[in-house]
């Protein structure tokens, strides 16, 4: 089968669509013939070598490694204990996050868990479906349920969503993969949306629901928002600390990525700052999979490329301002 590889971190030119072996599978899995396989930042991290890290902090993978989670397609085989698919049947799904280089997505064929895939809603395409797992299922652990006991890489404590019916919402980064499903999800709660993003961005937002929209290259979300219960900062990093202003006391603040420096200024104000991992789920797919399916959210998509175009789409990625989802399509 084709496969894209690295042997070497570094930019796109490290990718490599080339022959590799088909997988086998093991007790547990289904084979699936991919169809469409999304982008996500870990794939460029990774390929990068997660320079973003502290060393210590690294994780170790042997060459060549093959990136991509998030992968939508049709049921090739399954093991012989694997009772919830059959031959033939669409599925999508996350596979095997937050293990480092084991889901090997950008490939014809992907061995997966039983237990990460779900079945892919009729009405979905499948550069749709390959478009909500990580995406849907971080905004579905930090906002609707976390659904999963493992201990959390990035605070002692379980992080656990909090209430959004009736609750002022902040989403910040919101034309993303994540934000984009977070605004919908947000209002499928109840909760009232404050959107920013670029301009650009604007029209698409307040068509997926959000009630207010700000442009944050001509106005600071943190200089004209206040009271607001929650904010969701899909970009993070150590800007997110700014965020503490437009949060009424007892309020929330939810980095997705690593970078908030400031608990004590925090604690002073009562404003609790969470952060969970986001795990391979297929029941919880299954629950968004019918949100997907009845309308009720839906995936948007930036931009598609052939799979043998890798390099292409991560180049798309680096230039930022993605609205939605990137997507590799398989023939």
């Amino acid at each position: 089968m084709k496969e894209v590889r690295l042997h070497e971190f570094g930019g796109p030119e490290v990718l490599h669509y080339e022959d590799a072996p088909k997988p086998q599978l093991q007790a547990g899995e289904v084979l699936v013939r991919v169809h469409a396989v999304s982008l996500n930042p870990p794939d460029w991290y990774l390929r990068d070598g997660y320079k973003m890290l502290p060393p210590e902090w690294r994780p170790s993978v042997t060459m060549p490694l093959t990136l991509g989670t998030d992968i939508s397609g049709v049921v090739e085989a399954v093991a012989p204990d694997v009772q919830e698919f059959a031959v033939g049947q669409e599925v999508f799904g996350m596979v095997r996050f937050p293990s480092v280089g084991e889901s090997r997505g950008y490939a014809e064929y992907v061995a997966a868990p039983a237990t990460d895939l779900a079945r892919k809603p009729a009405g979905l395409d499948h550069v749709q479906a390959a478009g909500a797992p990580m995406s849907g299922l971080t905004a579905w652990q930090y906002l609707i349920e976390l659904g999963h006991t493992e201990p959390n890489p990035f605070q002692p404590e379980a992080h656990r969503p909090v209430s959004l019916h009736g609750k002022r919402v902040l989403v910040n980064g919101a034309a993303g993969g994540v934000g984009h499903l977070a605004v919908q999800l947000a209002k499928w709660q109840g909760a009232y949306v404050i959107a920013v993003a670029s301009a650009k961005q604007e029209a698409l937002l307040k068509e997926l629901g959000a009630d207010e929209f700000i442009d944050y290259t001509k106005t600071p979300a943190e200089d004209v928002v206040k009271d607001v219960d929650l904010v969701l900062d899909t970009l993070s990093g150590p800007t997110t600390s700014r965020f503490l202003r437009v949060l009424k006391r007892g309020g929330a603040l939810f980095p997705v990525f690593l970078g908030f420096n400031e608990p004590d200024q925090a604690a002073q104000l009562g404003i609790t700052v969470s952060m969970a991992q986001v795990r391979s789920s297929g029941s919880q797919l299954a629950e968004l999979g019918r949100l997907l399916e009845a309308g009720t959210v839906r995936v948007v998509i930036d931009s598609t490329f052939p799979l043998a175009e890798v390099r292409q789409a991560h180049e798309r990625a680096a230039r930022g301002h993605i609205q939605g989802k990137i997507v590799l399509t398989v023939a």
